[in-house]
């Protein structure tokens, strides 16, 4: 870099400083908060670093490509585990990428689709790969959990309500258990 690149550097920083500092100023004047350092917009480009899930849709797939497929993964006859207690001891990073709990990629069972959640990476270069051991963690933020299922902190707000409506739904209501329990003691009383 220049010497003159440097000294419009300078001047362009010196600039910004005076500016930020005359609209703190003005801002603190009329009682009102300073603007952010950072716009919206350059903070939301500066979010998203990995690249987003890609879908493969099977009904897109020609006979050739799944021919290729199936001969290039082959069906593997090693018994994988069936529950949990058996799944805890297993190795990490998990090797069964097709286990409902793995990060690595979602099957929908209606179309076949498969979404690849990480794209950029191989299922062994992950830091999490089940979902069941991050579960155990307790509880985190909704910003890390965006972060180990590569979706947005709002993305995983809107499951989290979605997931609590049909946990609610499909509850009893308090007044329905309250209704339960004292027909149960009209029946034991009588």
């Amino acid at each position: 870099m220049s010497a003159d690149e440097r000294d419009d550097e300078e001047l362009d920083q010196e600039l910004e400083d005076t500016e930020l500092a005359q609209a703190d100023g003005e801002a603190s004047a009329n009682g009102e908060e300073p603007p952010p350092e950072l716009s919206r917009k350059i903070r939301r480009r500066r979010r998203r670093t990995r690249p987003r899930s890609k879908t493969i849709a099977m009904k897109r797939l020609t006979r050739e490509e799944l021919r290729v497929g199936a001969a290039m993964y082959p069906p593997v006859d090693i018994p994988r585990p069936t529950n949990r207690s058996e799944c805890a001891g297993e190795m990490r990073p998990c090797p069964w990428v097709a286990c409902k709990h793995h990060l690595y990629l979602d099957i929908n069972p209606e179309t076949g689709s498969i979404k690849i959640n990480f794209p950029d990476l191989e299922p062994w270069e992950l830091k999490n790969t089940c979902a069941l051991d991050v579960a155990e963690k307790g509880g985190i933020t909704l910003e890390e959990v965006g972060e180990i299922m590569n979706l947005t902190r709002e993305r995983i707000r809107q499951v989290e309500v979605r997931g609590l409506l049909k946990l609610k739904m499909g509850s009893p209501s308090p007044d329905e258990l309250g209704a339960e329990l004292l027909a149960g003691k009209k029946i034991e009383i009588n």
